[in-house]
């Protein structure tokens, strides 16, 4: 551990402060000004590392990084196993086999060769190094995917591949750096086939019975709620450990298992334990990337040389595309669709960290060159993001695979105010869906020719039948305020909780029915109720779009309509957004203004043109 007596260290606990505030800091600024989160997280690492010096993990943090670093990386992994639900892999399941069982081992081979020939580096780098690069990196791919706003199949081929592909990468790396030791250990042959096979055996059981056994505790009630999660992350930790111990990082494939398992098992509280895990793996991979980003020396940068660039463009321009291309061939999946697949391979986190961990333990066994795993590493992370950060949604608009135009919104709760207010947005080119479990009430939606879906929007097949990612506002609107916060709440980590909407809550007079002003998302229609609404609309209330200018502002639309609704605004420059309580409208520029209002009174032509857009 780092002594305080190191010149310019800075005291462990205020390092381990120092990581938490710039990766969670990097990750909200990326929010801020919508930038992929890895780039600023690489920035911010490598200025408080080799550029200002403030921070060196080896020097503040000491012997304890190669630990956390390797717990870190299991609790990913895990994270990302428990995502692997085989039941949301209807449509795609062909290609997302042929992407694991052929593009996995091509893409290997196709990267250690590249990383050879082209980055330069010896076979026994160019091995362990080439497994992990068939990562794609799932928690870059999930932000992308929404950006991008691709349709369903190409979205499921991405998301899965990423998913199911990162396991698999870490073991690649396993077997090749066994492959390594063994031989400089002069190990027969049979001997080190025989210690990988036994590894990943026991690896695998391990991972699969610990998944058993905490989803029968779980489904059992053996383990009270609130200890949940502490037995689940202790159990992990152990089997992680056993199975690490056993055979370097074969740990990995163990909690993935594991994750699998449980994803599977059909446990109730099974979303509750994947949010706390995505939770505090927002945490885990802002200190990964930190401590690794600052854990390089210049002197290490500054041997990037063209080889880098080119083995980054080697591996993203002709070994991914090739590897898809070849491993989806003779399939029914359009071509395009496989070639924006193909040109699509962002590296992320989990690429970095498990070459941080390889590239230490090659060099201790002799391979000097495995120094660059992990600036090469960065050199490919950083590059992909960037590229496809900007190029994804453009490309994928360009060969017809993505919605066009704006976000659309998704309206949960058929009612006469919904139907209202998705003809209006739907006059004015927004995508819009209403769902409801109940068929009678989306019975006005369908004779006015709006699309639908029968069904919860929180179920299964609302996941793969409504294509849901191709919407990006959530509107509660049913007459159940619990239910209104139940889809606010459970759809606010996807969408963001700035693009989930409820109605007003009903007021209670007893504390006890009340629900918590924490659950939820922000309230739309001025914070008017179902039942406030539902009284109007019988009164032949209606939506309304109005046009605004510098003319006609806000203030003599409030004077002409002191009863009106604001709801939302929308204009070609900032397109659609919706209104909550407290949202304030500018009262200059020329926007529409969606709004509420009961029937018009005969007026003039000219005062209705002046108005209303639809006259």
């Amino acid at each position: 551990m780092a002594t305080g007596g190191a010149e310019g260290a800075i005291d462990p606990v205020m390092a381990v402060a120092l990581v938490g505030a710039l990766g969670v800091g990097a990750q909200w600024v990326a929010w801020r000004l919508r930038m992929p989160a890895i780039v600023l997280m690489l920035a911010a690492g490598l200025i408080a590392g080799p550029i200002l010096g403030i921070f060196d993990p080896a020097r503040d943090i000491g012997t304890l990084m190669g630990p956390m670093i390797s717990i870190a990386v299991a609790i990913i992994l895990f994270e990302g196993g428990l995502t692997l639900d085989f039941h949301s892999l209807r449509g795609a399941e062909q290609g997302v086999k042929r992407l694991v069982l052929l593009g996995a081992p091509v893409g290997w081979i196709g990267s250690a060769l590249a990383l050879h020939y082209v980055g330069g580096l010896s076979w026994e780098s160019s091995a362990v190094f080439g497994g992990i690069m068939i990562v794609t990196g799932p928690t870059v791919i999930a932000p992308l995917l929404r950006q991008a706003r691709l349709n369903r199949r190409p979205a499921q081929l991405l998301q899965w591949e990423a998913i199911v592909n990162d396991p698999i990468g870490a073991l690649a790396a396993v077997l090749a750096f066994e492959v390594v030791v063994l031989t400089a250990s002069e190990s027969s042959l049979g001997l080190a086939a025989w210690q990988i096979i036994r590894g990943i055996v026991v690896a695998g059981t391990l991972g699969w019975a610990g998944g058993w056994v905490l989803s029968e505790a779980f489904r059992r009630a053996y383990v009270p709620e609130y200890m949940k999660v502490p037995v689940l992350f202790a159990i992990l930790l152990g089997i992680f450990a056993v199975t690490d111990y056993m055979l370097h990082e074969s740990g990995l494939l163990a909690v993935t298992v594991m994750g699998v398992v449980m994803a599977n098992a059909n446990l109730p509280s099974y979303t509750e334990l994947r949010r706390f895990k995505e939770h505090a793996t927002i945490l885990l991979v802002s200190g990964v990337f930190i401590l690794l980003a600052a854990s390089m020396d210049v002197a290490t940068l500054n041997r990037i040389n063209w080889n880098a660039a080119a083995m980054v463009a080697v591996v993203i321009l002709l070994v991914r595309p090739l590897t898809v291309l070849f491993s989806l061939a003779f399939t029914n999946i359009p071509f395009r669709e496989r070639l924006l697949v193909g040109l699509t391979g962002p590296r992320g986190v989990v690429l970095v960290a498990v070459a941080g961990l390889f590239g230490e333990r090659l060099v201790a066994e002799g391979v000097e060159d495995a120094a660059f795993l992990t600036p090469f590493a960065f050199a490919l992370v950083a590059a992909t993001v960037v590229l496809h950060g900007f190029t994804l949604a453009p490309l994928a608009r360009a060969m017809g695979l993505a919605g066009k135009g704006q976000p659309g919104v998704l309206l949960a709760g058929g009612s006469q105010f919904a139907t209202s207010f998705a003809k209006t947005l739907q006059d004015l080119e927004v995508r819009i869906l209403i769902t409801d479990t109940n068929r009678a009430r989306l019975r006005s939606a369908r004779e006015a020719g709006l699309p639908t879906f029968f069904g919860d929007v929180l179920s299964e097949a609302a996941e793969h039948s409504a294509e849901i990612m191709k919407y990006g506002v959530v509107l509660a609107l049913s007459d159940n305020d619990a239910y209104n916060t139940l889809v606010a709440a459970d759809l606010a980590p996807e969408f963001g909780r700035e693009n989930v909407y409820q109605l007003g809550r009903a007021k209670q007079d007893s504390k006890r029915h009340a629900l918590p002003a924490s659950l939820g998302g922000r309230v739309v229609a001025q914070g008017y109720g179902y039942t406030d609404l539902a009284s109007r609309m019988v009164q032949d209330w209606q939506v309304r779009a109005t046009n605004m200018t510098d003319d006609f502002t806000m203030e003599d639309w409030s004077a002409q309509n002191e009863e009106g609704i604001p709801l939302a605004t929308h204009s070609p420059a900032t397109g659609l957004r919706i209104l909550s309580e407290t949202s304030k409208v500018e009262t200059g520029g020329e926007f529409k203004l969606l709004w509420l209002g009961p029937p018009r009174e005969d007026k003039t032509p000219e005062a209705a043109a002046e108005t209303d857009s639809a006259d």
